[in-house]
């Protein structure tokens, strides 16, 4: 490994489809690929791989997020992708891929082996498979809440650790934005029902933690004082139909068939937020950061949110009088109704930027070279 030179970057995950790791490959993938590097990806594909391709990034299919006997085929490929392209840096994002990665550096020459980089971005069940994360040469953590899951968890020098949040684009989420009259339209002629109203947004991944039947719930309370309120559940329902089925039972149940729509996958969730009048983060397990959250309070529309993880930490330096306790409904839905007749002052600039993350993951990623070249 020497200095100075091109450095080659490889990040490791199980697919490329949606979420808040996948956003963040790319997101480093584009900005090594600005200031020179090569940056690779290994997945097993998804739908965000033409935009990774776009940016210039090298996109290579292996499966190794899945869990079958195939996968000791995956770890001899990655042991010779490794050696074919000089690796400098792999990165891995989850826990196989992070294993797989791990045995491959095992079997690759010490004069030849990358550096190992992990990044825990949640608190997993605590396990000898969750170990793997805090195996790296060096940890990434994207909360305090996870750096304190870590050392609590797991036996690791201190010193390996590195916190570093996860960051918005104000060029992609800009303070004010609006969507355009052409999106509108359009997002009218899909959803008629919408139209006029009081949007409330809850984004989040269809799963029972997430808070959707909380927010069906506050719905009901909300639309009591304000009938011309609309929920929108925004995310993915890919191998969730059972509890789709009852998520939309209970609202019906609660006769909130015309007050709110599920709306599925989208990729214009900034458009969506735009439209709304406030945003929910009501996961009930504490979120390890949070990123729809603050994409939110980077365009001024409000957030409430329960008071707890990664969200936490944001909203009490951004706008912490939206942080309500755990599963308080009435509270929120109280807050809310609030909100809806006045929207509360959010503050423009916050340290949650994705120009600090991109710079502070590049600044980790020199500095292990650095430190293993002196060695």
């Amino acid at each position: 490994m020497v200095l100075n030179k091109k450095i080659s970057v490889l990040q490791v995950l199980p697919d490329l489809n949606s979420g808040g790791v996948e956003r963040g490959t790319l997101e480093v993938n584009k900005y090594l690929v600005s200031v020179g590097c090569r940056s690779m990806v290994i997945s097993n594909g998804g739908r965000m791989v033409k935009e990774l391709e776009s940016d210039k990034g090298e996109h290579y299919k292996l499966g190794i997020g899945k869990k079958n006997l195939f996968i000791i085929f995956s770890l001899f490929k990655l042991i010779d992708f490794i050696k074919k392209n000089k690796i400098d840096i792999i990165h891995a994002r989850s826990r196989l891929p992070a294993w797989v990665c791990f045995f491959a550096l095992k079997l690759t020459k010490r004069n030849i082996r990358p550096i190992f980089i992990t990044t825990v971005h949640g608190p997993y069940s605590v396990n000898f498979y969750s170990s793997i994360m805090t195996k790296g040469d060096r940890v990434i953590v994207v909360s305090k809440m996870i750096m304190q899951y870590v050392l609590k968890n797991y036996k690791i020098d201190k010193k390996k650790l590195v916190l570093n949040y996860r960051g918005v684009s104000k060029k992609d989420f800009p303070y004010n934005f609006k969507a355009t009259e052409r999106w509108l339209k359009i997002w009218q002629k899909d959803f008629p029902q919408t139209k006029n109203k009081i949007i409330l947004t809850l984004p989040a991944r269809i799963t029972r933690w997430k808070g959707q039947d909380d927010f069906i719930i506050l719905l009901k309370k909300i639309t009591e004082k304000n009938p011309n309120v609309h929920g929108l559940i925004v995310g993915e329902e890919k191998n969730k139909a059972r509890f789709i089925n009852k998520l939309k039972s209970q609202a019906s149940k609660l006769e909130l068939n015309k007050n709110l729509t599920f709306v599925g996958h989208r990729s214009d969730i900034r458009e969506i937020m735009s439209i709304s009048k406030i945003v929910f983060s009501l996961s009930k397990e504490p979120e390890a950061f949070g990123r729809i959250s603050l994409e939110s309070l980077s365009m001024g529309i409000p957030v409430i949110a329960y008071s707890h993880g990664g969200v936490k930490e944001q909203m009490l330096e951004i706008l912490p009088e939206g942080l309500i306790a755990v599963e308080n409904i009435n509270l929120v839905a109280s807050l809310a109704n609030k909100w809806i007749k006045k929207g509360p002052e959010i503050n423009k600039t916050h340290s949650f930027m994705l120009k600090n993350m991109l710079e502070k993951t590049f600044l980790v990623y020199k500095q292990a070279i650095k430190d293993k070249c002196q060695k």
